[in-house]
């Protein structure tokens, strides 16, 4: 069986490990094992998992593995230096089995080697080794390697490149084969070698980048003779040509294999014994076949095994299907085998047990039949055992030794004496005992078998045994019964009644106790294999694809529709601008910590409205997920239809991520109940999805009627609304409704909702309104305006008005403030220019003015004196005096201030731009989305569409003969969870999730194993299936923990066992009663 890399293989997995993972951050890295390292790659809504096991595979897996408790210390270095890091290139070193990753532009490489014992090396960009796997000393051909040396990539395998395959470099191979075999046999050396496989493996060694395989396969194409002696080839011009031609083959098998971004993989599979429908030839490798053994993969099919008929091959879409179908398989066989070990161990100890007890009840149970047959001789013998005991009390009253006494019964036996005959030897009389040979009675000797009894007598115990007649005795079928000397016959007879007796309450009581003593055994043995299981790896399970709105919170209505909610203000923003379509419903509580929760409508159907029941399950979602749960304080929601929700912000305000504009009426729901449930929901086949009964309401056929009637008032409770429904009213009545709008702003953060509503509407939506009726009345009175005239009167075109004059005035504001700066720069430079003299500024003189006295004279005498002095003298003076210090740095000063200013008036233009275009892009958006609706447009990509099908294949309760595929976990309102079959109620408590999650699983893992729960032939609705017990038991619970929308809460599971109690209990005992009938607390 084939168990690492070849060279072929490392080039073929490099190259499609290059196509699938450069762009890619690494996650997170995870130990497997001492020897297995699991990488984590992950980019958005891309994520792959790359396994890594030394000196042996390397490839991408689709199947979830455990890792270890904690990080070793080989991998917390990994953490450290790769996290968050992003692939650049993969590729491998020369033709050598090594893999070489780069990450961050090569600022960190890991090399992967697949040779020897292999190694993990992690190197810096200067291939400096800062942690390995395993240090390897210098020796055996192999550079040394630990920290702080430098990864030595020259001495690798055709590292600059590799050699081009000419006639001249064939022959000096060949010639390389002759020298080494030569010396080789001077040494005395023998090498084992298969007849006719000299030459393919001696090319193996001399041209590396060909490994033997391959060679061997195209051998077969092109018809050479691989069992040629190398010494055959370098003497034949033409063999030699042959042989050129056929290496040429292969390297061209190589170049076709890494040519494509994904090469097909092919596994060689034998029938497994026990197995005889095993299909020969070539399958698809997709499908599980559970009655063959893998032997070997390859990412081409080799010649020879494909004219091997007893060999299936088994065909793959790439080649890291390929490794990870074929490792994969092998290592979930060994994991179910240990497990299947220790549960047969177990088995092996609870039966030994058991036999043991059946053991000693059947020993005392034949005890009380012996005694009975013994009794019954006797008194059918009575006379003849009375007889024996007196000739032998006769005997001992005479004075006669004991061993006489046996002799003289000898005798006496062998002449035939009748009361000699029936006793036995050897004689007990030291135990005042003989024992006395009796047949049974007749009715009795009719109805049992002619078998000897365990109480027959031996005479190789006494000397006196070993007579003929004595032989004879004991070969006959009469019963041996031991007699006392001391007691009539009678007597004796009421001795084994009543050992009986006793020997059938002794029965009685190991009944008893036995029933308790087999039950303790299996809990003790149950208890050490559930031990041992924990301690072993789960069965290897498929990674499941999420569907795409599990990165939600979310779940199905008891009518059938699809209810997302938002798990921060980030996916509140994606609901709203990815998934908010005509006529859904947008559903949110004035709570804290609310988030914003959508009903997606029927897409053919989207003026349907929604049931009040879904809109009573999406508000109980957005109260519970809010403050509100850990508060106990129940509060209405409220919801509003999709066009009443927006993003444009009046003007002087700013919607933060996750925040929204309500216009319009709200309808308020009645106050909701604080109780979520926690269920499983079952993926089913496409065949299997025939079965169900549609449960989507608006995929009824008679839904246009009944449930419109009895909803109509409910989706008709806002002014938006009603204009949906009537698309052709006219614009003055628009107009109208339009002026009488509210505008509130909601937002996740703080309050969520900026509500400038009274509280007289707050009226219950799920009750009729007073005025609908006049409204929809005067709204369908006036018609014929165009499509396009009402969109630029519903649509921003109200708005700009409030917006121009906030801009103008803030453009007026900013006009200002750039004109104050630009008139403050002379300013600052006259300041400058007279700071050298160190007198204050004075100021300028107007035109006319008189110099004041003394300034005049001062002046001519300054005149005078430097009148012979030029600009540069006056400059050379002023540095040689400092007077220019002050003066430079002064202007330095001015300069510095003047950038800054200009920076900052920049800054204010760039921010008014990106202002007025992050407005004029939101205007657009809202305008569009305002369109879109009237006139049925749908942005929905092919994929997105595809996966709003997928609904009717989750089912609560599979129907028998259904094919389920996965389970999903679903956290809902619990009103929501009717048609469930797993599912527990939760409400708000101190229990942590994590800890509650864990219970419940191990709850229904528990009840699984108990007698009669599980129905082997998945046909009863209302007991637990192998399949689903199979799914269930593979969750894990870190898989839960971000389903549940809550921090701590309690569990309401009747009938469950186990567990701690939840945080309202209070001492050892807690609260007595109360919740007795309501379930367990958790």
């Amino acid at each position: 069986m084939k168990q690492r890399f070849s060279s072929l293989d490392v080039k073929v997995i490099a190259h499609e490990l290059s196509t699938g993972l450069v762009s890619l951050r690494v996650s997170n890295i995870y130990d497997l094992s001492s020897r297995i390292i699991l990488f984590k790659f992950a980019k958005p809504e891309i994520k792959k998992q790359l396994i890594i096991e030394s000196g042996f595979r390397c490839h991408l897996t689709d199947f979830a593995r455990t890792a270890a408790p904690a990080p070793s210390v080989f991998v917390q270095k990994l953490r450290k230096a790769l996290r968050t890091r992003r692939v650049t290139a993969i590729s491998q070193i020369g033709t050598d089995r090594i893999i070489e990753f780069q990450f961050s532009d090569g600022q960190y490489r890991l090399y992967l080697e697949f040779f020897a014992g292999g190694n993990v090396i992690l190197a810096d960009n200067e291939l400096k080794i800062l942690t390995l796997l395993r240090q390897v000393s210098e020796g055996e051909g192999q550079e040394q390697q630990r920290p702080g040396l430098t990864y030595s990539l020259e001495n690798r395998q055709n590292y600059r490149g590799v050699p081009a395959l000419t006639k001249e470099r064939v022959r000096d191979a060949l010639q390389t084969i002759i020298q080494r075999a030569a010396e080789s046999a001077a040494k005395g050396k023998k090498i084992k070698k298969k007849p006719g496989d000299e030459l393919r493996k001696a090319l193996a060694t001399t041209i590396t980048e060909l490994p033997p395989i391959l060679v061997d396969h195209a051998f077969r194409i092109t018809g050479f003779d691989s069992a040629v002696l190398p010494t055959t080839v370098l003497e034949n011009e033409q063999l030699l040509d042959h042989l050129l031609q056929s290496l040429e083959e292969a390297r061209k098998i190589v170049q076709e294999v890494t040519t494509p971004d994904n090469c097909k993989g092919y596994v060689l599979a034998k029938k497994r014994p026990g197995f005889e429908s095993a299909q020969l030839g070539d399958t698809d490798g997709e499908q599980e076949r559970k009655d063959v053994v893998y032997e070997d993969f390859h990412p081409f099919l080799p010649r020879q095994f494909e004219e091997d008929p007893y060999c299936i091959v088994l065909t793959f879409d790439n080649f890291n299907k390929t490794v990870d179908k074929f490792f994969s398989s092998i290592e979930g066989q060994k994991l179910i085998s240990n497990l299947t070990e220790k549960e047969a161990a177990a088995k092996r100890k609870l039966d030994a047990t058991k036999a043991e007890h059946a053991k000693r009840i059947e020993g005392l149970q034949g005890v009380q039949q012996i005694n009975i047959r013994k009794a019954n001789a006797i008194e059918a013998n009575a006379e003849r055992v009375q007889e024996a005991i007196d000739a032998v009390n006769g005997l001992i009253q005479q004075g006669m030794d004991w061993e006489d006494i046996g002799k003289l019964i000898d005798r006496e036996r062998h002449r035939k004496n009748p009361v000699a005959a029936i006793i036995a030897s050897p004689l007990k009389l030291i135990e005042n005992t003989i024992t006395v040979l009796l047949g049974e009675p007749e009715e009795e000797e009719e109805s049992e078998d002619d078998a000897s009894d365990t109480d027959s007598v031996n005479s190789d115990d006494s000397g006196y045994g070993g007579t003929e007649a004595s032989m004879q005795k004991i070969s006959d079928n009469r019963l041996a019964v031991d007699i006392k000397l001391d007691l009539s016959p009678y007597a004796n007879a009421r001795e084994y009644y009543g050992e009986r007796k006793v020997a059938a309450v002794k029965e009685q009581k190991t009944l008893l106790q036995s029933e308790f003593a087999l039950k303790s055994a299996e809990q003790k043995i149950n208890a050490e294999l559930k031990k041992g299981l924990k301690q072993e790896k789960p069965v290897l399970q498929p990674i499941r694809k999420q569907l795409w709105f599990e990165k939600f919170t979310w779940f199905i209505s008891s009518d059938g529709y699809l209810v997302l909610g938002g798990k921060d203000a980030q996916q509140n923003e994606m609901l709203y601008r990815r998934y908010l379509k005509k006529g859904d419903v947008y559903v949110h509580a004035d709570l804290h910590g609310a988030p914003s929760v959508i009903i997606k409508n029927s897409p053919s159907t989207p003026d349907a409205p929604i049931p009040p029941s879904t809109l009573s399950q999406a508000g109980s979602l957005a109260v519970c997920a809010s403050s509100a749960w850990d508060s106990k304080a129940g509060m209405g929601a409220w919801w509003v239809n999709a066009d009443q929700v927006s993003k444009s912000a009046p003007s002087g305000e700013f919607l933060g991520t996750g925040s929204f504009m309500i216009k319009g009426k709200k309808n308020f729901l009645p106050p909701a109940q604080l109780i979520l449930g926690l269920a499983l929901m079952f993926r089913i086949s496409e065949e299997s999805k025939a079965k169900h009964v549609k449960h989507r309401l608006y995929d009824l056929p008679d839904v246009g009627s009944s449930s419109q009637a009895s909803t109509a008032v409910a989706g008709k409770a806002n002014t938006d609304a009603v204009r949906e429904i009537e698309p052709t009213g006219g614009l003055d009545a628009v107009t109208d409704v339009d002026a009488t709008r509210d505008v509130d702003t909601e937002s996740d953060s703080g309050d969520s909702a900026i509500d400038t509503e009274d509280a007289q509407f707050k009226e219950n939506p799920l009750q009729p309104s007073k005025n609908d009726g006049d409204e929809i009345e005067s709204l369908g009175l006036q018609e014929g305006n165009p499509l396009n005239q009402r969109v630029r009167n519903l649509d921003i075109s109200e708005e700009p008005p409030i917006g121009s004059a906030a801009d103008s005035a803030q453009a007026e504001e900013d006009a200002d403030t750039t004109t104050d700066a630009a008139s403050a720069l002379p300013t600052r430079t006259n300041t400058t220019e007279l700071a050298s003299s160190g007198k204050s500024t004075p100021q300028p003189q107007k035109k006319g003015q008189q110099p004041k006295r003394g300034q005049k004279g001062k002046a001519k005498k300054i005149a005078a004196k430097y009148k012979d002095q030029d600009e540069e003298d006056r400059a050379a003076i002023e540095a040689l005096i400092g007077a220019t210090a002050g003066k430079q740095k002064a202007e330095a000063e001015a300069k510095a201030k003047a950038e800054r200013e200009a920076q900052r008036i920049a800054t204010l233009e760039r921010r008014r731009a990106q202002h007025e275009r992050q407005q004029r892009e939101t205007a657009e958006h809202e305008e569009v989305r305002k369109m879109m609706p009237e006139e049925g447009i749908e942005t929905l990509n092919a994929e997105e569409a595809a996966n709003l099908s997928p609904l009717d294949a989750l089912v609560g309760t599979p129907l028998p003969g259904d094919e389920i595929l996965e389970v999903i976990a679903v956290c809902a309102p619990y009103s929501a969870l009717g048609r469930c079959k797993y599912k527990v109620k939760m409400q708000p408590g101190a229990q942590k999730k994590g800890k509650a999650v864990k219970e419940i699983l191990e709850a229904w893992k528990a009840a699984s194993t108990k007698k009669g729960v599980v129905d082997e032939k998945s046909e009863d609705k209302e007991k637990m299936w192998p399949r689903e017990v199979e799914l269930f038991k593979a969750i894990k619970p870190e898989e839960i923990f971000n389903v549940v929308p809550i921090g701590k809460l309690r569990v309401m599971m009747s009938g469950a066992g186990g567990g701690g109690g939840g945080g309202d209990a209070k001492g050892k005992g807690g609260s007595k009663g109360g919740n007795a009938n309501r379930g367990k607390k958790r």
